[in-house]
């Protein structure tokens, strides 16, 4: 991708990328790091998730919906290909330092924080700040289409144009997040980031909290 491809920035039917020092700063930060892929994904969760926010009225900053749209998936390439934490809590602890080191307010940190951190938590983030709820809806509405009937052919099309699909988004998505969980598979407990795992390896077995509680050394 070009430098100039990265910075650039559409508005999307009333929605626009924050014209920021910072916002600019995240793009290239982004840009830099992830695949073209998960980028354009990135900047369609911020335009989903902004688009929801209006319509719904919700009261939201966009330039803390940006960061913690563009810095959610960070965790899940190869830099972090080492570590053992959940994917989403690198991606959160890389937007915290990447915030703190600008003088954010820590409030505002802690907010990206958590809407990095339970993007992929069903039923909770609805019921938090906007940020941390539009996050999730953004990322649902780019990986599984929760809530496409709800967003006009304009709009999908729009947005669409902006920010790039490429022709098999969904196949190169899963082989990245299954690339990016092999080598940490316990991370993956108690969430559906296991399906990656389960869909590209044969030999993986979920873990099973039954299983666990009944051979707990309480029995």
């Amino acid at each position: 991708m070009s430098g100039g491809d990265a910075m650039s920035n559409p508005e999307m039917l009333g929605v626009k990328v924050p014209d920021s020092s910072i916002a600019r700063d995240i793009t290239q930060l982004v840009c830099d790091t992830e695949s073209d892929m998960l980028f354009q994904h990135s900047r369609r969760v911020f335009y989903w998730g902004a688009m929801i926010g209006q319509r719904m009225g919700l009261k939201f900053d966009p330039e803390l919906l940006y960061a913690a749209a563009m810095f959610h998936d960070i965790g899940i390439t190869p830099r972090y290909h080492e570590s053992q934490l959940r994917f989403e809590v690198d991606g959160a602890n890389a937007a915290r330092d990447f915030l703190r080191g600008r003088g954010i307010a820590a409030a505002d940190v802690e907010k990206v924080w958590l809407a990095i951190a339970l993007h992929t938590t069903p039923g909770i983030p609805e019921h938090m700040h906007p940020e941390i709820r539009l996050v999730q809806a953004g990322a649902g509405m780019d990986m599984t289409g929760r809530g496409y009937e709800d967003f006009t052919e304009e709009e999908r099309a729009a947005v669409l144009t902006a920010c790039p699909r490429g022709h098999d988004f969904a196949r190169d998505v899963i082989d990245t997040f299954y690339d990016g969980l092999k080598h940490r598979p316990a991370s993956t407990f108690g969430t559906f980031n296991d399906d990656f795992l389960a869909a590209k390896d044969p030999a993986f077995r979920r873990g099973n909290l039954c299983t666990i509680i009944l051979g707990s050394p309480w029995h």
